[in-house]
């Protein structure tokens, strides 16, 4: 091999340090653009699906929950996008991408979510290296496709995901609490017609939120009745005490392929305080998934409005390390 002088040396040092910096750069000029004008569309089963799209590479694929969009990434894909092709979807009805013209009670459910997001995974030409980021319902829907997909995916980092350990089922909303009350007749006014599920999202994250974030999550919302049923639709479906089963069964089953499964490598990212793997039993039953690596970083359920910053540097640390 050819000798490598100082200088040359020097040059792919220097090149090979300001690559992260330079995409970050990049990131905070198209920053200034709003979120909604960033985004590109794809057609999926007759419907507009919108993502936002950074980068070049491997894809790392961002999922969000309810009731949230794209938007919950803006923080953290600037990390990696140096990295790979980073793609962060809004679900369908939700964000920029299109509503269900036949929205009522029995739509917007976990299948629908399926059918539109599996679709646009296939238009998007993901390939066979896969690296998924997943929060919240997002989690459920990306175990889903990476349990029929396995071959395809060389990574999972997951935080705040919905999981249920066998024999432990997270237990039914009490009476008077606020999930009691999205799962009963009362939901449709409260969230339809007033807005609860984002409100409280926004009056939770207070003092981390700008004005124009609080904008950027109400938008897609603004219109009282049907723009606001999926929304809706997500509590109604999360497994509590059990119900309802066949989301329970779903949820049961993958998360038993998580655990079983040692081939791909596995970021949890620990959220303290956090909330959906707060319970003693889920943590344990979390902490033993073989081929993973545990980053804590401090926040809510929404911690990417609180801890981007961290969670993109552990991100970034974990996919250096599985490549």
């Amino acid at each position: 091999m050819a000798p490598v002088n100082r200088r040359d040396w020097l040059q792919a040092a220097t090149a090979l340090a300001l690559t992260p910096m330079m995409a970050r750069a990049a990131s905070a000029q198209t920053a200034s653009r709003p979120w909604r004008e960033q985004k590109k569309k794809a057609r999926v089963r007759g419907l507009d699906m919108a993502y936002f799209e950074a980068g070049q590479g491997h894809p790392i694929v961002f999922l969000h929950g309810n009731p949230t969009s794209s938007y919950l990434w803006r923080n953290v894909i600037p990390h990696v996008q140096h990295l790979g092709r980073c793609i962060a979807p809004d679900l369908i009805g939700m964000g920029d991408s299109d509503r269900l013209p036949d929205s009522g009670p029995h739509r917007y459910t976990f299948k629908d979510h399926q059918e539109y997001l599996f679709g646009l995974f296939d238009a998007l030409n993901l390939g066979n290296s896969v690296t998924l980021v997943i929060h919240d319902w997002g989690s459920a829907l990306g175990t889903t496709w990476a349990q029929r997909n396995p071959t395809r995916v060389t990574g999972i980092a997951y935080m705040e995901a919905i999981i249920e350990p066998p024999g432990a089922p997270r237990p039914a909303p009490a009476p008077g609490t606020a999930f009691a009350m999205y799962r009963s007749p009362a939901g449709e006014q409260a969230v339809l017609q007033e807005n609860r599920f984002v409100e409280s999202l926004i009056s939770g994250l207070e003092y981390y939120l700008t004005p124009e974030d609080a904008a950027e999550y109400r938008r897609p919302y603004l219109v009282p009745g049907e723009s606001r049923r999926p929304t809706l639709t997500w509590p109604r479906e999360l497994p509590l005490g059990g119900e309802p089963t066949e989301t329970y069964n779903l949820v049961r089953e993958y998360s038993d392929w998580l655990a079983a499964d040692s081939k791909i490598p596995k970021l949890f990212v620990r959220v303290q305080p956090g909330a959906l793997l707060a319970r003693p039993e889920v943590l344990a039953f979390v902490r033993g998934f073989k081929h993973q690596t545990e980053a804590t970083v401090f926040g809510p359920h929404f911690v990417q409005e609180v801890s981007p910053d961290a969670i993109g540097r552990a991100l970034e640390k974990w996919i250096l390390s599985i490549r």
